[in-house]
């Protein structure tokens, strides 16, 4: 079953997201990792808000284990991270077809 996770991590400025996404090798509406679907991100009042839709939880853990030293190069302290999941009924997405 498709999830979503919404990321809260409060105190860190869209600069510091994208200092990890470029250090991750991620591209502004590039490809996802395997099991991405669907990410956003935004300013909030007291930091951002990352949102995800994996095709599973296993997706998700498996990418959000290889994101802790990333977070570690920018100054972002793992544990200040809010994270709440969410049961998909479903997503639309206007995304391009991978690899075409």
């Amino acid at each position: 079953m498709a999830i979503a996770v919404q990321i809260d991590v409060p105190g860190v400025t869209l600069e510091k997201y994208d200092e990890a996404v470029e250090i991750a090798g991620f591209l502004p509406g590039g490809p996802l990792p395997r099991g991405g679907l669907f990410h956003w991100v935004a300013k909030t009042d007291a930091g951002i808000r990352i949102v995800n839709v994996w095709e599973s939880r296993q997706d998700f853990d498996q990418f959000a284990a290889t994101q802790a030293a990333i977070l570690a190069e920018i100054d972002v302290d793992a544990s200040s991270l809010v994270l709440e999941y969410f049961d998909v009924h479903n997503h639309l997405c206007g995304c391009r077809p991978r690899g075409g």
